[in-house]
């Protein structure tokens, strides 16, 4: 009998609650990709979904050569990997420009950057840099309408533009946008909302042309908007869920093509009363920022209602109680992979429906060695 494509052969030996991720699938999501995109080199792959080196290495392999990342533990672990050209998207102040320049001095050949957008922090960043003789390589965040972080799209942001360049110790490359608030599940309208967007860019595009600068590059949107960035050639897009894949952009994005790569384990420790199992992933064990009915979607568990989590506990309303035993192994998709990825240090990883190996989660770390 064949086995579900989720199922472990050696399911015995996988200790529990733990995240499994499937190779096979990782890479044929990461080819994916390179096709919706036209290009790998049009992909700042964001590796906040992954961080794991062996993920980074995967994507190399099939000649992505730039990535985007959140923090700086990330950027010095894509480093680690063999990356070349990294954005980290914050913009950095406090001790965090002192790490980034610790960062850009242990690994010279690697291009990181970071985003500014407001003249102060740029200030900080070119005197900071003055006193190393480096330049810091930055992107103008843009705030398009998210309103998270980014420089509003107002009369003012070309001066901040000019300021960037006129700076000796920083080289802006170009320009941030994130769109991650477009997520309507309509294809068709959600692309609509991405060009609505993009106007007043491609305004500000026309003003800095004027100027005589240098044309900036592009790089836009996240997961959700990244078949929508993909019909324009001149942008790079940065996807980053779709490596993994989980519920949450499953179901919300039904135009994309991408396949769960990685898969809660848990096994049912108790059946503590008629109807109810208990089972050892509790909210340490899978993302628990969404609502309850939004954390994990069992696949080899029908009719059920997750009840309550607690640190080590998750309780599960069954119909068929009788056929459910202690000791069962249940395989769920995460609602959002990646904060649950963030809580392990590390997976295994299946080749075959075999556990072959275990990958550290080097990324989740705050601090590596900078």
């Amino acid at each position: 009998m064949t086995l579900p494509w989720y199922k472990l052969e050696n399911e015995s030996e996988a200790d529990s609650p733990s995240l499994v991720i499937y190779k096979e699938r990782v890479q044929q999501n990461i080819s994916k990709m390179i096709e919706i995109a036209g290009d790998a080199e049009r992909l700042y792959t964001h590796i906040k979904t992954n961080k794991m080196p062996e993920v980074v290495k995967m994507l190399l392999e099939a000649g992505v050569t730039k990535f985007k990342c959140a923090t700086i533990a990330e950027a010095e672990m894509a480093a680690i990997a063999g990356a070349k050209r990294l954005i980290i998207a914050h913009q950095l102040m406090g001790p965090k420009i002192e790490r980034l320049i610790a960062l850009r001095q242990k690994y010279p050949e690697v291009v990181i950057a970071s985003l500014i957008d407001c003249t102060e922090v740029a200030d900080e960043h070119n005197a900071a840099f003055e006193k190393y003789g480096l330049l810091s390589d930055v992107f103008l965040d843009i705030n398009s309408g998210m309103d998270r972080s980014g420089h509003p799209l107002d009369d003012s942001i070309l001066e901040l533009y000019k300021h960037l360049h006129a700076l000796p110790n920083l080289r802006c490359q170009g320009l941030h946008v994130y769109d991650g608030h477009l997520r309507t599940s309509d294809f068709e309208t959600r692309k609509h909302e991405v060009e609505a967007g993009f106007v007043d860019v491609q305004h500000f595009l026309e003003a800095i042309a004027e100027t005589g600068l240098p044309k900036p590059l592009i790089v836009a949107g996240g997961t959700p908007t990244f078949t929508a960035h993909a019909l324009h050639a001149e942008i790079y897009c940065s996807p980053g869920t779709c490596v993994l894949w989980d519920w949450g952009y499953g179901d919300k994005l039904p135009e994309q093509p991408f396949e769960y790569a990685a898969v809660v384990l848990t096994r049912v420790i108790s059946k503590p009363q008629k109807g109810l199992i208990t089972v050892d992933m509790g909210h340490k064990a899978v993302a628990a920022e969404n609502p309850i009915d939004k954390r994990i979607r069992f696949l080899n568990l029908e009719n059920y209602e997750l009840l309550s989590q607690s640190e080590e506990h998750g309780v599960i309303r069954v119909q068929d109680w009788e056929s459910v035993n202690v000791g069962d192994v249940l395989y769920g998709v995460p609602y959002h992979v990646c904060p649950t990825v963030n809580l392990y240090d590390e997976v295994y990883v299946v080749e075959n429906q075999m556990i072959t190996d275990t990958w550290q989660v080097l990324g989740r770390k705050r601090r590596i060695t900078v």
